[in-house]
């Protein structure tokens, strides 16, 4: 695995009445601090990719649909540098994988597509807050040729 990246599964709860997920708390092994929550969707046929953080962590969990994530490891330091690693992270319930908290380090650079359905929604709670004035957000195009990695055929736009 990418060195940082960390996988967590999450706890869900289910019974007759619907389910409850717990996602990332405050005492959890990888929680780092707390920068803001937000929801960002993605339509089928479209990566949302490329993009990077110099100082934040992103911690990625699917909310709607099924999402493929990419990360590309372009640290210059990393004893994993230049890997590539593919997630499955699915809603629930969920009918293939279990739900996952997936942790990005800074300057892992990352994108997502939906896989299946015609939209996938991520919830990620960043380690800092978005800065308006001077936002931590780098990005690459789409389809990069830094990356070394082939979106599935139906991805035929990004950003």
């Amino acid at each position: 695995m990418i060195q940082g990246v960390e996988l967590k599964e999450l706890k869900l709860l289910d019974d007759e009445r619907g389910f409850l997920m717990e996602i990332l708390r405050c005492d959890d092994r990888l929680f780092e601090r707390f920068g803001q929550a937000y929801i960002t969707a993605c339509k089928r046929g479209v990566a949302k990719a490329w993009h990077y953080h110099k100082q934040q962590t992103d911690n990625f969990a699917c909310l709607w649909g099924k999402s493929l994530v990419v990360l590309y490891d372009m640290r210059e330091d990393s004893p994993t540098r230049g890997g590539v690693e593919e997630f499955i992270l699915e809603a629930p319930p969920c009918q293939e994988n279990r739900p996952m908290l997936l942790k990005i380090p800074p300057l892992v650079v990352h994108g997502f597509t939906s896989l299946g359905g015609e939209e996938t929604r991520i919830l990620n709670i960043p380690t800092m807050p978005y800065r308006y004035d001077d936002p931590d957000e780098h990005r690459l195009p789409w389809d990069s040729e830094l990356v070394p990695f082939q979106w599935p055929p139906e991805v035929r736009t990004g950003g």
